[in-house]
């Protein structure tokens, strides 16, 4: 997943005492969101869900079986909170990886011929190399234009794209905006290497911590045009590559065992806590189902969809009745590319939706949460402040995107949220065979949803209207 965040917006208690932000909910419906806090703070029922999918379900590759098996899971887990479930169907992608390997066959100061192993995987949706693998000289770039400048040099060779995650950034709070600058390379690297005649693509991995692991992530395939398979290498065989590139010509043996099958039929699921006045107005709560296939996908993004059953059930369980329905949903396909959040767009009117809110951060302590509405939005919302602010949710901003799965509702003006988690490490372990279930926290896993159900509760009963501020669609979309 990629979200931009963009200025900080702190929001103070004192908002509760401005005349627009009043009337928003009755005392009691306050009471009520301070029950959904502290009841969820004090169940571990979200994590009890995230284990089954992580430890007994596994990774979840969209069109995968284990996806299915996961989907057919918490349909059944939210049907026993007696919710009105239905899984509803999306074409999705069907990538299968296999075996890969990189090795170095030869290299400057080589001793005895003695080849070296690169740790890598392919990158999802690459295609593959010849059963045998290709082998041919690398050439190292740290960005598009050093790419450009080689030109024809780049004809038959391998291409490593050695940009670097900016760690300066993460420590300073911005985790995703060094994100984001890196990742452009993964997305798009490959294609550019291939127009300009090159038989591989590498990326340095995306990610904030040297453990030798790499992280893989959709690359852009273009269906018209030529592409060539890639790969991300872990961040020490990026510097090994530089610095041996410096040294003389390094010649490399890719074999990236993957295919593209036929796109099959994959699931949202969908669980509807029904409104008591506006049964047809829906407030989202979510996460995506899907993950990729290294580890067994807990920080991205089982911990989202945990979160939201914590959320939802502890909402049934103090037995509220909000006025808007509250709308559970385990999306198919964010990592292959949001296509069943696409299908639910064209399936679900967006004038019919109050709010959204995905949890697609992974599972640190939240420290406030985003919008992608206004600093309007932060004000009719300041009466919960004080809710929040008891568990050390202070700090908010407004952004450019709250959620991959919810952005095509975005696009049309439908305010979306998502918790802002402490995400310090988040890039250690995403996308990589480390992302398991020991890196979530109970605790801190309990406070978002502790956050998402407060927020959820309080959009639903919300008297207020949040301004509806149309987005641009993306380029990619269009």
């Amino acid at each position: 997943m990629i979200r931009s965040l963009a200025r900080l917006f702190v929001v103070p208690t004192l908002f509760c005492s401005f005349g627009f932000a009043q009337n928003a909910w009755t005392p009691k419906e306050i009471n009520d969101m301070r029950d959904i806090r502290d009841a969820a703070l004090s169940s571990d029922y979200g994590y009890q869900e995230l284990s089954y999918l992580t430890d007994s379900i596994g990774p979840r590759l969209t069109g995968s079986a284990q996806y299915n098996a996961a989907a057919d899971y918490v349909a059944a887990e939210m049907r026993k909170l007696g919710l009105e479930v239905t899984l509803e169907k999306a074409t999705v992608p069907h990538w299968v990886r296999r075996n890969e390997s990189g090795e170095l066959v030869t290299y400057p100061g080589q001793a005895n011929h003695f080849p070296q192993k690169i740790v890598l995987t392919a990158l999802g949706h690459s295609v593959g190399t010849p059963a045998d693998g290709v082998t041919a000289e690398v050439v190292v770039v740290n960005n598009s234009d050093e790419l450009h400048a080689l030109g024809d040099k780049v004809q038959g060779k391998i291409v490593l794209f050695n940009a670097k995650y900016d760690d300066r950034l993460r420590d300073a709070g911005y985790s995703f905006d060094a994100y984001g600058d890196a990742v452009r390379y993964r997305g798009i690297g490959p294609a550019e290497a291939a127009k300009l005649g090159a038989v591989g693509a590498l990326v340095r991995s995306v990610g904030s911590a040297d453990y030798r692991l790499p992280h893989t992530g959709l690359t852009l395939v273009d269906p018209k045009g030529k592409n060539v398979p890639a790969a991300a290498v872990s961040a020490e065989d990026a510097d090994l590559l530089a610095r041996l590139t410096k040294r003389g010509p390094v010649q490399m043996k890719l074999v990236l065992n993957t295919e593209m099958l036929e796109p099959v039929t994959g699931y949202n699921v969908i669980a509807d806590l029904k409104g008591s006045e506006h049964p047809d107005e829906y407030v989202i709560v979510s996460g995506h189902l899907d993950s990729w296939d290294l580890g067994t996908g807990a920080i991205d993004d089982g911990a989202g969809v945990a979160i939201a059953m914590q959320a939802v059930e502890t909402i049934h369980r103090l037995n509220l009745h909000p006025k808007r329905t509250i709308r559970f949903v385990a999306w198919v396909d964010e990592e292959g590319g949001i296509s069943g959040a696409l299908q639910y767009a064209k399936d679900y009117p967006a004038a019919k939706h109050f709010g959204t809110i995905e949890s697609d951060t992974g599972a640190g302590h939240p420290i406030g949460y985003i919008t992608d509405s206004s600093d309007e939005a932060f004000k009719v919302l300041a009466p919960i402040a004080p809710l929040l602010e008891e568990m050390g949710v202070v700090v908010n901003r407004t952004g450019e995107e709250a959620g991959a799965d919810i952005s095509p509702l975005s696009w049309a003006g439908v305010p979306g949220f998502a918790p802002l988690m402490d995400s310090r490490k988040y890039f250690d372990y995403h996308h990589t065979a480390a992302d398991t279930l020991d890196k979530v926290d109970p605790k801190e896993l309990r406070e978002n949803g502790a956050l998402v159900g407060v927020l959820a509760y309080g959009l639903a009963n919300c008297a207020k209207t949040l301004p509806r501020i149309a987005k641009p669609v993306p380029d990619w979309m269009k």
